[in-house]
């Protein structure tokens, strides 16, 4: 039996629609060289808020990019809207590549690399003199990671009224760290937020720090026309301060050239992620004598080259110290 009429070619002849699609599926991607470039400010729920030019933007990341994601202080390609209207949304089809990154895991046994913030200049490694007392494993960490990823440190020690800063200066003199000291007074008159200031200028700066050192206080010092909610509540039992920045956000410094990127408080600071051979290269008076080294030397073990490079006046027995210090703090706990 005939399943159709004398006429094939009619319109009503039943096909068998392409799950697929219509059209053939291609590896080849457009270039989209037409695109915005845009910076990264804050990222939520998958929605990513990018300046292009003088507009904030509302943007996600385009499935072409697959698990590649963007973060804070990258630079990115957008097409689309880019009205920055409400209710529109631009699409970002490339990520620059970065000049540094901040990373950290959740602790040294955890393979899952958080990614902190990109191209940042600086890492301002806020400590609280007292109320909560500082913890310089934590620094530490947060020294080494700022060594690994190409950002120069910068040590804030908040709360001087409470407590001096003989301690941390004479700890981390050494490493030769520009620091400002502050108190609370100071945080209110505008005087320490101009201190700071004067090492921001021209540069994009992350402020990480451990829960209740004054932080986000400084932030908003720093940038009072996008003030954060300030809790400064401490727990009086576990010396604990509550988060009160829960993501991280670039904010700029208004009429200086730079910009400030607040990020959550930390408890932790894991380095799983971490090549020890990298932290070398933030000490160039002492990487010279790494020469006469034997392969993959942990720069801490008798065959060191580096003991008689610093018997020989190369360089400061403090900085080999400061040196061995930091690369074995990953064997240590936080809390020592």
């Amino acid at each position: 039996m005939r399943r159709y009429g004398k006429h094939t070619d009619e319109d009503d002849i039943r096909t068998r629609p392409n799950r697929k699609g219509n059209r053939p599926r291609t590896h080849i991607r457009p270039k989209h060289e037409d695109a915005a470039e845009g910076m990264v400010l804050t990222v939520d729920r998958g929605r990513l808020t990018c300046l292009v030019g003088d507009r904030t933007v509302m943007a996600m990341k385009a499935r072409e990019l697959g698990r590649k994601a963007a973060v804070v202080g990258d630079r990115v390609a957008l097409v689309g809207d880019l009205s920055g209207k409400k209710d529109t949304l631009a699409r970002i089809v490339r990520i620059e590549e970065r000049a540094s990154l901040l990373r950290r895991t959740a602790d040294d046994d955890d393979p899952y690399e958080r990614v902190v913030v990109a191209n940042a200049d600086q890492l301002a490694i806020v400590t609280a003199l007292a109320d909560p007392e500082p913890r310089p494993r934590l620094i530490d960490r947060c020294l080494v990671a700022a060594f690994d990823g190409g950002l120069e440190p910068l040590l804030v020690m908040t709360k001087s009224d409470l407590a001096p800063p003989d301690m941390l200066l004479e700890l981390y003199g050494a490493l030769d760290i520009p620091y400002v000291v502050t108190s609370r007074e100071e945080l209110e008159n505008g005087d320490a937020a101009d201190r700071v200031r004067a090492h921001l200028d021209g540069k994009i700066t992350a402020f990480v720090g451990h829960s209740g050192v004054g932080k986000t206080t400084l932030v908003n010092a720093l940038v009072p026309k996008e003030r954060r909610r300030v809790t400064g509540h401490v727990n009086a039992v576990t010396g604990r301060g509550r988060h009160t920045t829960t993501s991280a956000l670039a904010l700029p410094l208004g009429a200086a050239e730079g910009w400030v990127v607040d990020t959550p408080g930390v408890r932790s600071f894991g380095l799983a992620h971490i090549d020890p051979s990298r932290v070398i290269h933030a000490f160039p008076d002492l990487e010279p004598g790494t020469e006469g080294c034997p392969r993959a030397c942990s720069h801490d073990e008798p065959d060191c080259a580096l003991d008689a490079w610093v018997e020989e006046g190369h360089a400061d027995p403090a900085r080999l110290y400061s040196l061995r210090r930091l690369l074995a703090t990953r064997e240590r706990s936080e809390g020592d």
